[in-house]
């Protein structure tokens, strides 16, 4: 089944060109006129971020579905492989405890849907959370999530280097964060409830980096060239989430130049 985008209302359009506009004239011209022109048009992505483990049985049919997922341009998918089922004797190897503790964050926030810390658990823009492999459970969140209060643009540079303009409103302090995938792992499960089993895993976290805060309006960060550089990514996307494990505002891949054909 596919997924039509939803339609973007008048109020995230004028986000967009209010970004677009900053792009151009809200920086120096230097710095933007420099470089191939990856995008022009920001995109308001939907996120969604599925915990995962190498060591829960239920979870192979949630990585299969965000793996579909994840060919959809509208959304932003990123695999949060666990550490508290290593304990049932298998290791994960793609487990962060940055990933564990995020999650039992979003518990504590009190997230919306099916909360609580448990595997498979996807997150919908931080805000709704649902069995992994509930596929249609996890595409009603996001139609309920099309709403994006701030949008994100991307400039890329001749030196590899990445120009990011920000537009919106936020009510409190929002973190904008790189976050290093890794497009596609596969791992032969050794033991435990998957032991035999070889698990295919999509855009998993290797390494974030926070570039720095919002509080609203109009701002510009910089990615530079090492921090696109990263040991184990392939691609990377920017979140930009309310602190303290609130909503995502906003989200989208980072795509270079050489990645367009672009010279």
């Amino acid at each position: 089944m596919s997924y039509l985008p939803p339609i973007i209302p008048a109020t995230i359009l004028g986000t967009l060109a209010t970004v677009g506009v900053f792009l151009t004239f809200g920086a120096p011209s230097t710095a933007l006129m420099a470089g191939p022109i990856v995008v022009e048009t920001p995109e308001t992505p939907v996120a969604i971020e599925l915990f995962t483990s190498q060591g829960c049985s239920s979870c192979p049919p949630a990585d299969r579905v965000a793996a579909k997922l994840a060919k959809e341009d509208n959304l932003v998918v990123i695999s949060r492989p666990v550490t508290y089922w290593d304990r049932l004797g298998w290791k994960d190897t793609l487990a962060r405890e940055e990933n564990t503790t995020l999650q039992r964050d979003y518990a504590f926030q009190g997230l919306s849907g099916r909360n609580g810390v448990y595997t498979p658990q996807v997150v919908v823009d931080g805000q709704r959370g649902t069995v992994g492999s509930n596929e249609a459970i996890v595409r009603q969140y996001i139609k309920q999530s099309a709403k994006a209060p701030a949008a994100l643009a991307l400039r890329p540079q001749d030196d590899g280097s990445v120009i990011i303009g920000v537009a919106g409103d936020t009510s409190k302090t929002a973190h904008l964060t790189l976050v290093a995938l890794d497009s596609h792992v596969s791992v032969k499960i050794g033991r435990g409830e998957n032991g035999g089993r070889t698990v295919n895993y999509t855009n998993v976290v290797v390494d974030e980096t926070r570039l720095g805060e919002w509080n609203g309006g109009k701002a510009s960060f910089t990615i530079t060239p090492n921090q696109l550089s990263h040991i184990g990514a392939d691609r990377y996307a920017l979140l930009l989430r309310s602190k303290n494990a609130g909503p995502i505002l906003a989200a989208r891949y980072v795509v270079r130049g050489e990645e367009n054909g672009a010279s």
